[in-house]
């Protein structure tokens, strides 16, 4: 429940960055007036329909597949959420302090060639590129859930969008501590953590079936120290991909990708 509150929470917020600088400089454009406003909340409604319709599309495929091709499916959804995340944050890394020159100077390039549709789709890509993301982080993360913990996951996604409406307009108001830099300098440390609990979500299936040797499973029991079922270890589990009872090659690709995704960060630190 705690991955589906922060994944929406946090794709909400992105979002919303995006919607919130369209608005403005159209609001801020005689050019643009209201004209480009309904384009804008059309291309908004757009983005949300695609990513309604990959939901669907997601669903559809999971229903006619059999129990084994469930569990391949799952795995790798949960695989290519955790690959999406770190593209993302890699994305993020890239374009986050051009972001607002980036849209701002594409919507002033339709606007001024009066291309509204253009604008719409402009604003449907970047919508949908957003509800995209939450829907597959979402399938790798809830995949095989009961109807019981399916009305929780709701309940932690409906809360999630109402602290990413809270958390942009804090954001908004400014200040020296709570910035949208530290917003995304504190959250890419928490979805590359996700990424890894993720990444271990669907090793492990894949592991289960056969479709990968676990080469020593267990490799060790730490449940009487920590137990990744309930409590502070669950939190773990969730968020870090830690787990009790691992097994060997599965913790060797965890280790593999931490690996790697710190050296990328200090090579991004030096860069910066």
């Amino acid at each position: 429940m705690d991955q589906v509150l922060f994944i929406v929470w946090r794709e909400s917020v992105e979002a919303l960055l995006v919607v919130g600088i369209l608005y403005a400089w159209l609001k801020a454009s005689p050019a643009a007036g209201q004209r480009g406003l309904r384009y804008l909340w059309g291309g908004v409604a757009a983005g949300l329909v695609l990513s309604g319709l990959l939901a669907l599309g997601i669903l559809g495929i999971s229903q006619v597949l059999s129990d084994d091709g469930q569990e391949y499916f799952q795995a790798g959804m949960a695989l290519v959420a955790a690959a999406l995340i770190v593209q993302m944050v890699y994305w993020m890394k890239k374009h986050g302090r051009t972001l607002k020159r980036e849209l701002e100077s594409g919507m002033s390039e339709r606007v001024q060639q009066s291309n509204w549709w253009g604008l719409l789709v402009l604003v449907m890509i970047a919508v949908g590129r957003e509800g995209s993301e939450t829907v597959v982080f979402l399938y790798g993360t809830v995949a095989g859930a009961d109807g019981s913990q399916m009305l929780r996951y709701a309940g932690a996604g409906a809360l999630g969008l109402l602290l990413a409406f809270a958390t942009f307009w804090l954001l908004q108001l400014g200040g020296k501590i709570f910035t949208w830099r530290r917003f995304f300098q504190f959250t890419e440390i928490l979805l590359l953590l996700l990424a890894g609990a993720l990444l271990v979500s669907g090793l492990e299936r894949l592991v289960s079936i056969g479709a990968l040797p676990g080469i020593v499973d267990p490799l060790w029991d730490s449940s009487h120290l920590l137990d990744d079922s309930a409590g502070i270890g669950k939190l773990l589990a969730d968020f870090a991909g830690y787990r009790s009872h691992p097994a060997l090659l599965v913790m060797a690709i965890w280790l593999a990708y931490w690996g790697s995704a710190v050296t990328w960060l200090r090579q991004v630190g030096r860069k910066a």
